[in-house]
């Protein structure tokens, strides 16, 4: 066996059976175009998108493309596109198989497939028997893509606004009650305006008290609201510098809950389409050229080794 891959015996051998050669590589070439054809290997076609991110918040560390990826990759989006075009049927599964799901995703991942390119685009490929329907299922992934999205936005949207909500009616809550102690406060002891009243009435009352005018009817009413501002001008003062702040907090509250409101009621999309998909005029697989390499090549080789294997034993 020392000589057997000896490569001028191997080119001895090729030259004396080259004949053989030139007829094992026809019918190499004929059988496999033949069989690559379409009565035995049912052709395929490639429909393609591109997509860029838009209008999405990222989560953790991933970017904007790989949360495209994750999403479009997810098991229920898979599920409506199989559901929508019957792709059971079109994929020749059994729904009663105990492993028709498995079946399914295999079958689906070898023939539909999204990755992120190098511009941080996402091109969405599917291959299909039928080039209309690998282009609409190019077309329902982005749909369902913008639909999942929105509904994950929404969602959080609208648990938002439940939040902003439940917070507004404690601050509401509380507003009623600074309100209705304020008004007692204002209408038993006339203090209307602490910060303003209290300069205003401590000068009165010291001026009254100066120019001993204090047994004047305006300087007792001067005294009356300077004795109710030193029994309740600390909690007045309190309820007003509260009064405002719940009124702030109310203001941006509210803003805050009409964002999300808004955001909740709007319809927007989140892949801006940079190549629409289409359908293609021409197959993409099988290859029939390489195919038919493929095959040439085994069939010479082959015919190599058993020539070889021939020749030695006629030698031994």
């Amino acid at each position: 066996m020392n000589n057997f891959f000896d490569n001028q015996r191997i080119l001895d051998v090729i030259w004396k059976r080259k004949f053989h050669f030139i007829i094992i590589g026809i019918i190499a070439v004929i059988l496999s175009a033949f069989f690559s054809g379409p009565t035995f290997i049912k052709p395929k076609y490639k429909s393609s998108a591109r997509i860029y991110p838009t209008n999405i918040w990222t989560l953790s560390q991933e970017s904007e493309s790989e949360q495209i990826l994750e999403i479009i990759s997810s098991r229920d989006i898979k599920q409506q596109v199989m559901n929508a075009f019957r792709l059971d049927e079109v994929y020749k599964i059994d729904r009663s198989s105990p492993f028709y799901m498995t079946y399914m995703l295999n079958t689906y991942n070898e023939n539909v497939n999204a990755s992120k390119t190098k511009f941080e685009t996402v091109e969405i490929t599917v291959m299909d028997y039928d080039p209309q329907r690998a282009s609409d299922m190019c077309d329902s992934i982005i749909h369902f893509f913008n639909k999942k999205v929105r509904n994950m936005h929404k969602a959080k949207d609208w648990e938002m606004v439940q939040i902003l909500e439940n917070d507004l009616n404690k601050k509401y809550s509380k507003l009623d009650t600074l309100v209705s102690e304020l008004g007692e406060i204002r209408k038993e002891y006339r203090i209307l305006d602490y910060n303003t009243q209290v300069e205003r009435v401590t000068e009165g009352y010291m001026n009254a008290l100066a120019s001993g005018r204090m047994a004047s009817a305006d300087a007792r009413k001067i005294e009356d609201l300077y004795n109710n501002l030193a029994e309740k001008g600390a909690r007045a003062y309190f309820l007003e510098t509260n009064f405002r702040s719940v009124v702030n907090v109310i203001d941006s509250i509210s803003q805050l809950r009409d964002f999300h409101l808004s955001e909740f009621e709007k319809d927007i999309t989140y892949a801006h389409i940079v190549e629409h998909p289409v359908p293609a005029d021409k197959k993409s697989y099988p290859v029939r050229w390489l195919i038919v390499a493929f095959s040439l090549m085994s069939a010479v080789i082959l015919a190599i080794l058993v020539f070889l294997i021939l020749d030695y034993r006629k030698t031994a």
